[in-house]
């Protein structure tokens, strides 16, 4: 059975998570302690103790998701389950860089400095209350796009930013500009149009700030080819090539997430088995809708780790 290891994104992020992983494999309570000193701050007690407003704060969402997610691979690692057991990884929006640490692609200091100036970026790129972000329900990219471009009037920018399964897309802009839109994706048919509670309007032109203090902090780094192909958010095809990564990374800040591609993509590769690394079961449920006839396994618990284990034998 081909296998693919995917790792969610903003959204997912919940009081407590890792915690039981962190206790039980110390491969997973390392890498907080990691982030925690890459850091500068102990971002664990936020993620297992703090309220969930800060939390939810996209420059501690970001790296935190991330944290959970790698240290579910630690976890799985630790268990003889390596992310060269995979065919393909990739990663929702942020949960790309997961992808690329968990991939050993970038360490995990830099990619957890990486994400806390990407949310910082992203949210300094537009004025509180000024974007905005909806999910469109029970229509089709194509449709949610006419929809989009038909609501970006007077200067207003509305466009489809992530594109995660047959029947939801989420589109993002000025604020104005996606409340239009959602009254004409309803017009056109939309089961449901639902206003987001995100800070920002990611993946639209509005980001290009963030795209450039991205590309600057990309530069800095040091990335090597992953152990495994990323399947990428922009391109929704395998990529290994470092050079190409990073500029990919850059691009993403501003461009859709083309999800229901990619997870098309890994199931035409031969992939029938999707594990969601990390926290929550989003990504599965996209999954189970672009791709009926693959399994999905959600491991974001030490439980997890176990049943996983337990498949496998």
């Amino acid at each position: 059975m081909t296998r693919a290891f995917v790792f969610p994104g903003q959204g997912a992020q919940t009081i407590g998570m890792g915690r039981d992983l962190a206790e039980a494999y110390p491969t997973a309570r390392a890498v907080f302690d990691e982030v925690d000193d890459a850091l500068g701050e102990k971002l664990s007690s936020l993620i297992w103790e703090g309220e969930i407003e800060a939390l939810t704060l996209t420059a501690n969402a970001q790296p935190a998701l991330m944290a959970t997610s790698v240290a579910a691979i630690k976890a799985l690692a630790s268990e003889g389950v390596t992310v060269e057991k995979a065919a393909f990884v990739a990663g929702h929006s942020l949960g790309e860089y997961s992808a690329l640490c968990a991939a050993d692609a970038l360490s995990l200091a830099d990619t957890a400095r990486l994400l806390r100036l990407r949310g910082q970026a992203m949210q300094e790129a537009v004025p509180v209350g000024q974007g905005a972000m909806a999910a469109i329900l029970g229509l089709d990219y194509d449709a949610v796009t006419e929809v989009a471009e038909a609501a970006s009037t007077g200067g207003q920018i509305c466009a489809a930013a992530n594109d995660n399964d047959p029947a939801q897309v989420v589109v993002s802009g000025h604020r104005e500009a996606v409340e239009r839109a959602m009254d004409l994706a309803k017009e056109k048919g939309a089961k449901r149009a639902l206003l987001l509670p995100v800070s920002a309007p990611f993946h639209c032109a509005l980001m290009e700030p963030a795209a450039r203090a991205m590309a600057q902090a990309l530069g800095d780094v040091e990335m090597h080819a992953p152990r495994v192909p990323l399947v990428a958010n922009v391109l929704a095809h395998d990529v290994a090539d470092p050079v190409l990564i990073r500029s990919l990374l850059v691009e993403q800040v501003t461009h859709r997430v083309r999800w229901r591609e990619s997870v098309a993509w890994m199931a035409g590769q031969g992939v029938s088995e999707f594990w969601e690394i990390g926290a929550g079961k989003a990504l599965s449920g996209m999954i189970r809708r672009i791709a009926p006839e693959a399994s999905t396994r959600a491991v974001g618990t030490a439980a997890d780790v176990t049943a996983a284990i337990e498949s496998m034998k």
